[in-house]
């Protein structure tokens, strides 16, 4: 990775720092880090405070599994707030309940590892190295409750330093970005894997677009980028998209599919950058391509597969319609029909019998579009796709059948894709009825599919979950 001006200038500080500050030596790696650490974190130079920074980067990537393990629950206990300042500010708080009580209360709660952190920060490639920091210690937390308030504290300044004002939009180019980024590009895609440098280039077409979102201290890293196909209408499967030989320039195309977004950094987990990635991407589309007027993604259904065969172990009743019992449990020879319709599911290239298809199409997108809009108590549906695009006000448009009949389409959603809708006059009231109510905007041709499903219960409420209302849109 090439080093940015501002780490240029922190590694040149550093330097100058070196005279003043005495590096540990003659002793194992871990024990190096730990003096490093209380060292740094009572240094008050500017210069050598960096210099200590960079030592204990240096050392840092020299501890094995065990020792960084060590380590992480060393800067969990030994930098927590003072207990008894703590006890003290809370009781002045309660007996006058100020905000210069509550300010006190505030600063003498803040664990000082979080100002080690900061200093961490200060060093050349401190950033970098806090990503990765984080990104070792999310497997850790299953196992390790103890290590649960380091990682808030580095999620929470994670979260501040990549503040959406720091972040820089760039288009990625197949002739003017960098080798080194496009080669990060198919590493990192998450979705539709990229094949090699032809079908990444194909990505990059003339009638493809793709944007990433970048940070000053990681100046070669993209944090997430989408790829988007300039299309007429929406599209309904996604190979035609992957084709490599498939380059179709529209002078006019007038809808914008978004058919991958890939998050690139392990380490800044939960930390979102998505929403605003899209709604600028539609800005600068509008404005370099006029003619677009519709806005969608072609998206995968990652837990769809999983929740629908929890219903078959479950037993689940009033899956299917009267005649499309008659017509599965046919087609399977078999008289139990809940039984049937698994046992096809689950035969082998079952997609490419016509007969089999065509009576499977019906249920899969009744039960997805079920899957999509259920409300849940209100908190809407639990798949994290869905709740992406739904908390971005985005619309549910429509329940895509064998949209994507490569392997992992099958084994996340049954071959099914969705397509949601960004209505831009609708985007807002579409967020605030999601997060307050869990309400789903969806299209009448997916309130079409839901009423299916009511009718196939006789009438009676689904016994899935449905409760949601479709949107006036």
């Amino acid at each position: 990775m090439s080093s940015s001006w501002f780490d240029r200038l922190l590694s040149s500080i550093a330097d100058r720092g070196r005279a003043w500050v005495k590096i540990p030596t003659g002793v194992p790696p871990l024990e190096q880090v730990v003096q490093l650490s209380r060292s740094l974190i009572s240094e008050r130079g500017e210069a050598s405070g960096a210099a200590l920074a960079r030592a204990l980067l240096e050392r840092l990537g020299t501890l094995g599994e065990a020792d960084r393990l060590t380590y992480y629950r060393f800067l969990a206990n030994d930098f927590a707030p003072d207990p008894s300042k703590l006890k003290l500010a809370a009781e002045a708080y309660l007996a006058a309940p100020t905000p210069a009580t509550a300010m006190v209360l505030g600063e003498v709660a803040e664990p000082p590892r979080q100002e080690l952190l900061r200093r961490i920060n200060m060093a050349p490639g401190g950033t970098a190295t806090l990503v990765r920091m984080r990104e070792g210690l999310l497997p850790l937390l299953r196992g390790h409750d103890e290590l649960i308030p380091l990682d808030a504290d580095l999620r929470h300044l994670l979260g501040s330093w990549f503040n959406r004002g720091f972040l820089e939009l760039r288009r990625i180019d197949w002739h003017q970005t960098p080798a080194a980024i496009l080669e990060k590009l198919i590493q990192y895609e998450a979705v539709h894997e990229i094949k090699g440098w032809p079908d990444l280039r194909r990505r990059l077409a003339r009638d493809r677009r793709c944007f990433a979102f970048f940070h000053p201290a990681l100046a070669d890293e993209p944090l997430i980028f989408v790829e988007v196909a300039l299309v007429n209408g929406l599209s309904a499967a996604v190979q035609p998209l992957l084709e490599q030989d498939n380059i179709q320039e529209l002078k006019t195309p007038d809808t914008a599919i978004f058919y991958s977004i890939s998050n690139c950094q392990k380490g800044l987990r939960g930390i979102s950058f998505g929403n605003f990635l899209i709604k600028q991407v539609v800005e600068d589309l509008k404005a370099e391509t006029p003619s677009l007027t519709q806005f969608a993604t072609l998206s995968p259904v990652p837990g769809f597969r999983r929740w629908l065969d929890a219903r078959f172990d479950k037993g689940a009743q009033h899956l299917l319609m009267a005649e499309e019992r008659v017509a599965i449990a046919a087609l399977a020879d078999m008289k139990g029909a809940k039984g049937a319709f698994r046992r096809l599911l689950q035969t082998p290239g079952w997609h490419e019998d016509a007969a089999t298809a065509t009576a499977l199409k019906g249920p899969l997108q009744r039960l997805c579009a079920e899957y999509l809009t259920a409300s849940n108590g209100g908190k809407g549906p639990t798949d994290p796709v869905a709740r992406f695009h739904l908390g971005n006000g985005a619309r549910l448009e429509r329940v895509n059948y064998l949209a994507n009949t490569a392997p992992r389409g099958f084994k996340e959603s049954y071959g099914l894709m969705v397509n949601y809708l960004y209505d831009l006059d609708r985007i807002e009231a579409n967020h605030e009825a999601f997060v307050r109510h869990g309400t789903v905007a969806h299209s009448d041709a997916v309130a079409a599919l839901v009423a299916q499903g009511a009718r196939a219960k006789n009438g009676v409420t689904s016994l899935l979950g449905f409760t949601g209302r479709r949107s006036a849109s």
